[in-house]
């Protein structure tokens, strides 16, 4: 067997494995592409079946993400929270991945708070979390926040700052704040469900 064909069936399987954690409410679409893709497959149309297994694949990433807005906090005390984004990128763009975010303001301090999964970026924060190296380095500091190891830089003298929390070795959660108090960034990380966000 050539490792194109192999390749396809390993996509094959992530796809039905993706699609059992997608809401069923996708589910006519996902299955009905997956069939097709199927079909294709078994007729040797393996260009036709990995274009609707990318499709089926970028619908449940697509699901996935506005199941992640949810998780996003809710404007705390005195703060004006907008609406809630999500993207979800195929490996083809920048790696890929899943991002919702949702932008918060009140009087003189405005904060954001980004969500991401399955993104290359996941790997270059895991280094700075789990290398003691980085604490102290420009500003760095390594803190636990709701039992979640998280790295944080604040400058106060131009009164902004990120906080980066990697939660289940799957996902990165950044808190920027500019301008926003130091408090503002960890009340704001501390607000997340992170024991939700890990079942997802």
């Amino acid at each position: 067997m050539s490792m194109g064909v192999r390749s396809l069936k390993h996509i094959f399987l992530l796809v039905i494995m993706a699609w059992f954690a997608s809401p069923l409410h996708a589910e006519d679409t996902v299955l009905s592409t997956i069939r097709e893709a199927t079909r294709q497959y078994q007729a040797g149309d393996y260009t036709g079946a990995a274009s609707n297994l990318d499709y089926a694949a970028q619908l449940v990433r697509q699901q996935k993400s506005e199941r992640m807005k949810s998780l996003l906090p809710q404007p705390l005390p005195g703060w004006e929270g907008q609406e809630a984004s999500a993207q979800a990128l195929g490996a083809a763009i920048l790696g890929g991945g899943v991002t919702v975010s949702r932008d918060y303001r009140k009087a003189g301090a405005n904060v954001s708070v980004e969500i991401v999964s399955d993104s290359p970026v996941l790997q270059s924060v895991l280094m700075m979390v789990n290398n003691p190296m980085f604490a102290g380095a420009g500003g760095v500091k390594l803190e636990t926040l709701k039992g979640q190891r998280a790295v944080i830089k604040y400058d106060a003298g131009k009164k902004s700052g990120e906080v980066y929390v990697v939660v289940a070795s799957r996902f990165v959660v950044t808190i920027k704040g500019r301008p926003a108090t130091r408090e503002d960034l960890i009340a704001y990380a501390e607000a997340i469900d992170y024991r939700a966000l890990e079942k997802n």
